[in-house]
């Protein structure tokens, strides 16, 4: 695929207002991260208690189904990062995001003590035939499904997951490197079925061409997602790669 720019979910602040200021910049923008069943509301409302942002609407699925609305004339493919402790909840959001061609994303990422506890979040990783239950309950709905993971988990092979998601339904693989690049080419090689979206210090030239000589097919901003300039920067050396390497092959790194 042609390399691009998603926006990844900030917890409080991924909002349709959030993904409509980038849209001119991103090709994809993540909302959430929300939390879409009892036990992970639950440890938002902890994690909203020591003063962090987090969304907490009434109802999650009526907030996504809003957002979604909300950007139906965007030139942006929105999509929502979801937290959740059953599939059940996974597959009822992933329908309503189906509805608006928008992509569903499993969190996986996620490391606060609160939503570890719940056993969402990054603790899934660590579950993988769980985490996989919840890719084929998205998968089932005809959505495109995505799943935010994280390297340098203990005791967790990234690769390995990674294949086992890709063969339950997942089209995109979002991993935030953990600032260790090699890992999206490990990803990359042990699904080639999944596109691959490289997360963590992206901010510029350098970074982006990085990732992209890794293996990934796209790239995401995270805090910097905000700033307008970080994006025109990413998403020119974004342009630049794809400009290159459609007259010739890119130069991989090892």
């Amino acid at each position: 695929m042609t390399p691009g720019l998603a926006l990844a979910s900030l917890s409080g602040a991924a909002d349709a207002d959030w993904a409509r200021a980038g849209a001119d910049e991103a090709d994809l923008a993540f909302l959430g991260g929300l939390a879409v069943d009892e036990r992970t509301r639950t440890a938002v409302r902890k994690l909203r208690a020591r003063d962090r942002q987090e969304f907490l609407p009434p109802d999650p699925f009526d907030w996504i189904d809003e957002q979604l609305a909300a950007l139906s004339d965007a030139p942006i493919r929105p999509g929502v990062n979801v937290r959740a402790t059953g599939s059940e909840p996974v597959r009822r959001a992933a329908r309503i995001c189906a509805r608006h061609e928008a992509v569903l994303e499993v969190n996986a990422h996620c490391r606060q003590a609160e939503m570890c506890a719940v056993g969402c979040g990054e603790r899934l990783l660590a579950d993988t035939p769980r985490l996989a239950d919840f890719v084929a309950a998205a998968a089932e709905t005809g959505v495109t499904t995505s799943v935010k993971l994280r390297a340098e988990v203990d005791g967790v092979d990234l690769p390995a997951t990674a294949r086992r998601l890709a063969d339950a339904g997942a089209d995109l693989l979002h991993v935030d490197a953990m600032d260790s690049e090699g890992v999206v080419a490990l990803v990359a090689d042990a699904a080639p079925s999944a596109t691959v979206i490289a997360n963590n210090g992206v901010r510029d030239r350098r970074t982006v061409r990085e990732y992209l000589a890794c293996g990934a097919d796209a790239v995401s901003l995270g805090r910097p997602s905000d700033d307008p300039r970080v994006r025109r920067r990413v998403h020119a050396a974004v342009r630049e790669w794809a400009d290159e390497t459609a007259t010739s092959p890119p130069e991989v790194r090892s």
